[in-house]
């Protein structure tokens, strides 16, 4: 089970990358440098908001996936 769980970590911290890249390309900068106000705001809430929340959310769950911290044997 610690397998799949560190196996699973990976896939968490390859989403956060996936996720970054394109929350950034597809939603952050190119809605901030649109010039229509509504996708500017909705651009940098993106940006400032929920990209950490969500990025470093599955990062964060993903390391700890990696390093055993969720491991049957640590108490």
């Amino acid at each position: 089970m610690d397998a799949i769980k560190k196996i699973l970590g990976v896939v968490w911290l390859a989403l956060a990358a996936v996720v970054a890249y394109y929350g950034l390309t597809v939603f952050g900068i190119p809605k901030v440098m649109s010039t229509k106000v509504e996708d500017h705001v909705f651009g940098w809430i993106i940006l400032t908001i929920l990209m950490p929340i969500i990025v470093g959310g599955l990062a964060i769950f993903g390391w700890y996936s990696v390093t055993g911290e969720y491991s049957a044997d640590k108490k």
